[in-house]
């Protein structure tokens, strides 16, 4: 092949400009990412999806993007970490939107009672439903994604029947499930996920409603024996990031945090975290706790006490200018065809 001096020339200049670009994305100014949680430090998730994520954003950026984490409510308290965002407190915040009833009422659909059965495939079709509505629901921070966890009720005394929830003081895991246990008879405990240990073990609830492996990171096996063998609810959690920080951040940064704040990094924290919570169960079992077992007969009258909840959220959908039986029967269909429904 001949080469002119012409082409020779654009040869060079095409190079200089590649290594020009590479060199000016390895120099992007270093920044550092304040990342808020209340979970301990040593805490699955933060095993299995804070710190693994927090290493592909540096290694994506050439580490110019260092991720520093602010565990168990350093910065704030559980309920608070939307705002932190917000108001830059934090850069980004792990967020239970359920800790704040009434507030996010599109994706309180998540928490629906025997909506969710695998926590992976579960968290993929909860985002990518939601993401029709984060922009305007959470407008005040940009959203990186949502996930969720399953989880039971775990109790002094077995429990068997809804009936049985009649009169008792029970630690909700959010709003949703407040609502559903309100309507089965029982008297709420609003604490956060550190706090429940003490309500239970001061007498201040009787159970719990929680994931099955966080019984144990959070002590909580010490003051509830008995575990009802069932796919009660869902909680959801969502990543937010301030607006202002992000907005900072060179192009090539930005590029990374939208690499790494989408469905897939919402199906793999999902499945890491998911996965390992519904392990505790096995453990439970081998510490000798009692797994309480369901009947199907049992799981149809749970199912039928539990309905009204979905009219009440469809209503809520309805008042935000949202088609709620259309909303809800899509993000139905999106757990249907990941096989993540009940």
């Amino acid at each position: 092949m001949k080469f002119t001096s012409t082409s020779a020339m654009r040869m060079v200049a095409a190079a200089a400009l590649g290594l020009c670009a590479t060199v000016l994305h390895a120099q992007d100014k270093p920044v550092e990412m304040k990342f808020a949680h209340w979970l301990p430090g040593a805490h699955p998730l933060a095993k299995t999806g804070f710190e693994p994520w927090a290493k592909s954003v540096e290694a994506a950026s050439n580490g110019s993007i260092k991720v520093a984490f602010f565990p168990a409510q350093q910065l704030g308290k559980a309920a608070d970490h939307y705002d932190m965002a917000r108001d830059g407190i934090a850069d980004m915040t792990w967020v239970n939107p359920g800790y704040q009833a009434g507030r996010f009422p599109m994706i309180a659909a998540g928490e629906l009672p025997f909506l969710i059965s695998k926590p992976g495939p579960g968290s993929a079709a909860l985002d990518k439903w939601y993401r029709n509505y984060a922009n305007t629901e959470m407008k005040d921070v940009k959203f990186c994604f949502a996930h969720i966890h399953v989880g039971t009720i775990h109790s002094k005394k077995p429990i068997t029947e809804p009936g049985q929830l009649k009169g008792m003081k029970i630690r909700s895991a959010n709003g949703t499930v407040s609502q559903t246990m309100s309507l089965l008879g029982a008297t709420n405990v609003q604490v956060s996920a550190p706090e429940a240990r003490d309500a239970l073990e001061k007498g201040v609830a009787d159970a719990i409603t929680f994931p099955w492996n966080s019984i144990i990171s959070f002590g909580i096996d010490k003051a509830v024996k008995n575990h009802t063998d069932m796919r009660l609810y869902a909680a959801d959690f969502v990543w937010v990031l301030n607006k202002g920080w992000y907005d900072k951040l060179a192009a090539g940064q930005k590029k990374v945090i939208d690499d790494h704040c989408n469905n897939d990094w919402a199906g793999k924290v999902g499945a890491a975290w998911g996965d390992e919570e519904d392990a505790g169960q096995g453990k439970l079992e081998k510490q000798g706790h009692n797994i309480v077992k369901i009947t199907p007969q049992q799981l149809d009258a749970w199912k039928k006490a539990v309905e009204p909840i979905n009219q009440q959220w469809i209503e809520s959908a309805n008042k935000v200018g949202v088609n709620g039986q259309q909303a809800l029967n899509s993000l139905r269909q999106e757990l249907k065809s990941r096989g993540a429904g009940q």
